[in-house]
């Protein structure tokens, strides 16, 4: 039976984001909204920024409603009034990650057709170099500090441009200074056709359960949906208006954005955004010095943060809520979390296509190993490849309806049909299993993708790129255990008349390729198993346990 949501929860009490923004800022106006390197913005200020960024684009752009604009930031205090103000104009954000390769770039801004575009200064050398085979008319370039005190602003961007070299030389110059625009006086007024209900939101690129990325229309509807559903979950555990979360997802990944830009501010809580997990003094140093009361993070941070040697001066005891989400938790990552900190981790799963959150572990009632039972007005059925229902308990492909189930791929629809059939369930690719509780284990995937951090990296597209290679006849790439990232690439490559080296086939994939989808390993064999068809068989590949003499571990990638 489908848990149904409380009455107050009921998503059809908003019909647009818009509506969604205007009530959370009517409720929560002077509380702190988001915090960055020390300055926080209350969600009044975050809304009047955002409509003087709306205004911009109504009035100083040829941006219609239903175009589409990028947003290729880190976690700023810029990510969400860029967002809140696109959404408010009309248009339909496309989410970017600042780390894509010029030629991952391209590839989504022309796929998806965006217009505009606002960017961090440090990747604007990348946007130059595409900038010409795209439809991107109106570029908006943001700095480090910008939305800082006019000091530390100063300070911040100098130091981000000359002492670290993080601004490589570009030119781009019709493009506007954000710090000006959000400056300006004028006034939003909404769009009278802005998007509503069933029209699309967001768009999100995920590999789907083939192939190259697509992108995943999520509508004002589906993101509501889910904001309600995840927060059906979070009241059991936090209180609304008094808790500080800390952000170090970045929140151009669908997780972090809907538990962020959304179902938080719903809230009225404080979310502290952290720019770089990656520097783990630094989010050690935050943990110590701010009051935090709930940390969302992956399996590779928690074991991470672990790992340094100060773990164990934090004092977590205001330390509500743990979650994970966007890759699996191992168990004894997650028992060794709780023995250091007394919080346990709520683990969840999820995907893109449902905007993104599917099941998430009850607090108080966790079971290790699972992600949880469904979340409220979700359905799901576990199928067999010949998409029968198999029996409570058995192994099955895990099928998903419910209101967050997204409206489609972005002009994909084969895929779309592929994937979401006419009863409405979308076909996960995940293979599960149920205990008698609901309780979701994932203990396979039917696709070929590898999950690197948290983040979907597909074959094709590594395969695609590597093939490119002048010494490269073909290759295939799979995904193998590793116990920082989940799993980690192992590259297959058969060469054309004399071997090609790691050494070029490694720099050839940094040119192209986003540092988590480069190969960590890289065998060299003669040929590679196939199909009557001539399909490669990467399963086969998978199940090899004969470790090949001429096989090179590269140090240093994402391992």
């Amino acid at each position: 039976m489908t848990e149904p949501l409380a009455e107050e929860l009921r998503p059809e009490r908003f019909s647009s984001l818009t509506e969604v923004i205007d009530y959370i800022v009517a409720e929560h106006g002077s509380l702190p909204a988001f915090s960055c390197f020390g300055k926080s913005l209350s969600y009044t200020e975050v809304n009047d920024l955002s409509n003087r960024f709306a205004h911009y684009l109504q009035n100083e752009t040829n941006l219609q409603v239903g175009d589409r604009i990028a947003i290729q930031l880190p976690n700023l205090l810029q990510f969400p009034i860029a967002f809140f103000g696109a959404v408010k104009a009309g248009l339909v954000v496309v989410t970017t990650n600042p780390l894509y390769t010029p030629h991952e770039m391209e590839h989504q801004f022309k796929d998806s057709g965006v217009r505009a575009i606002i960017i961090l200064n440090s990747f604007c050398a990348k946007l130059e170099s595409i900038i010409e085979v795209t439809d991107i008319e109106t570029v908006i370039v943001t700095q480090l500090g910008d939305l800082q005190n006019p000091i530390k602003r100063q300070l911040m961007n100098w130091g981000a441009k000359y002492v670290k070299k993080l601004v490589p030389h570009y030119s781009l110059t019709a493009a506007v200074d954000f710090n000006s625009l959000v400056q300006s006086q004028g006034t939003y007024v909404e769009p009278p056709d802005a998007g509503r209900e069933n029209d699309v939101a967001l768009i999100l690129y995920t590999g789907g359960t083939t192939g190259f990325a697509k992108g995943a229309m999520l509508s004002h509807n589906n993101l509501i949906a889910n904001m309600m559903q995840l927060r059906a979950r979070c009241l059991l555990i936090i209180d609304d208006r008094s808790e500080s979360i800390a952000a170090p997802l970045p929140l151009y990944h669908s997780y972090a954005f809907l538990l962020h830009c959304l179902t938080m501010l719903f809230a009225g809580n404080h979310n502290v955004l952290i720019t770089n997990p990656r520097d783990i003094d630094n989010v050690i140093s935050l943990l110590k010095n701010t009051r935090l009361s709930g940390f969302v993070g992956i399996n590779t941070l928690y074991l991470a943060l672990l790992r340094h040697e100060d773990i164990g001066s934090v004092d977590f005891g205001e330390m509500k809520f743990c979650g994970a989400g966007g890759m699996p938790m191992t168990t004894s990552v997650a028992e060794e979390w709780f023995d250091v900190t007394g919080c346990e981790i709520i683990e969840g799963y999820g995907l893109t296509e449902c905007s993104p959150v599917v099941s998430v572990n009850i607090p108080g009632k966790v079971k290790l190993g699972t992600v949880g039972p469904l979340v409220p007005e979700s359905e799901m059925q576990v199928m067999d490849d010949e998409g029968q229902e198999v029996a409570a308990g058995e192994r099955g492909e895990l099928w998903i309806r419910g209101p967050q189930v997204m409206l489609g791929y972005w002009r994909a629809e084969q895929a779309s049909k592929e994937t979401i059939n006419e009863q409405g369930w979308l076909k996960t690719g995940d293979y599960v299993q149920v205990d008698e509780e609901g309780y979701i284990s994932i203990v396979d995937r039917k696709k070929d993708m590898i999950l690197v951090s948290g983040f979907n990296v597909f074959p094709n597209e590594i395969e695609d790129w590597v093939s490119s290679h002048p010494e490269v006849l073909e290759c295939a790439a799979i995904g193998v255990p590793n116990e920082r990232t989940g799993e980690s690439i192992r590259l297959f490559v058969v060469g054309k008349d004399g071997n090609p080296t790691e050494a070029s086939i490694i720099a050839h994939c940094k040119a192209g390729l986003t540092a988590y989808k480069i190969p960590r390993e890289i065998r060299f064999v003669a040929d590679l198993p196939k199909s009557n068809i001539g399909k490669i068989l990467r399963r086969e590949l998978r199940d090899q346990d004969s470790e090949p003499a001429n096989s090179v571990t590269v140090p240093g990638i994402n391992g």
